[in-house]
């Protein structure tokens, strides 16, 4: 069953007015279908559209042509460092407030709270405001709240790759353990260790579009070849 469809992306951002009359094509004409439980790694350069990519599927960025179509009755949320939370709440109510917008009840949601936060391993600074928190606090709450919700579509962002050593272990470890269910995943990782052990297939982005798809060892290998 599908869950995620992408027909004719094509997106375009402003820039400086000396590249390509102020326009930076990231994706043109990209199509693309993941179904219900894939777990699915994407790769590429910097530049060629991984971050962008989860952010259309999101709904955070509209392309400038093509269209996304999303299950209407699965939940998606991107995880990326310092997205989506709001600065001047407190780790807890920013958890409680992504709790009831994925439709909790505010009891069911009250009783998440102590869970995340025991997983996130913030101590007092669960209660302290998220614009004093340093990048590896939003990225143990941001993964924390997104995995433990239970969302049926979980797009990371390289949310794994930040942090001490003892926490990715930890949050590697929690992943796999979703892996084993019927969750869609779908991440941004630099590390290949990290796409073999979490994925079963993999996208490399060239910038235009998808360069290759397919497993995730032909596909990596294909990408170090050309690299």
């Amino acid at each position: 069953m599908r869950v995620l469809e992408l027909k004719n992306i094509s997106m375009h951002f402003a820039v400086a007015r000396d590249h390509e009359n102020g326009r930076h094509r990231v994706f043109d004409g990209l199509n693309l279908v993941v179904s219900h439980g894939e777990k699915v790694g994407l790769i590429g350069r910097n530049g060629s559209g991984k971050s962008t990519l989860l952010r259309i599927m999101a709904g955070i960025y509209p392309p400038d042509v093509g269209s996304v179509w999303r299950h209407p009755e699965m939940s998606i949320a991107l995880l990326s460092l310092g997205l989506g939370f709001k600065n001047d709440l407190t780790g807890r109510e920013n958890v409680f407030l992504a709790a009831m917008l994925q439709g909790l009840s505010r009891r069911s949601a009250r009783n998440t709270l102590n869970k995340i936060g025991e997983f996130t391993e913030l101590g007092d600074y669960y209660d302290e405001p998220v614009k004093s928190y340093s990048s590896g606090m939003r990225a143990r709450l941001g993964f924390a709240t997104g995995l433990l919700l239970d969302t049926d579509i979980l797009l990371l962002d390289e949310i794994l790759a930040v942090g001490d050593h003892a926490f990715r272990q930890k949050a590697s470890e929690a992943l796999r353990e979703k892996v084993l269910t019927d969750r869609t995943v779908i991440m941004v990782h630099h590390d290949d260790v990290a796409i073999r052990d979490t994925c079963t297939r993999a996208i490399w982005l060239n910038g235009r579009g998808v360069e290759r798809d397919g497993d995730v060892d032909g596909v990596l290998s294909a990408y170090a070849e050309n690299r």
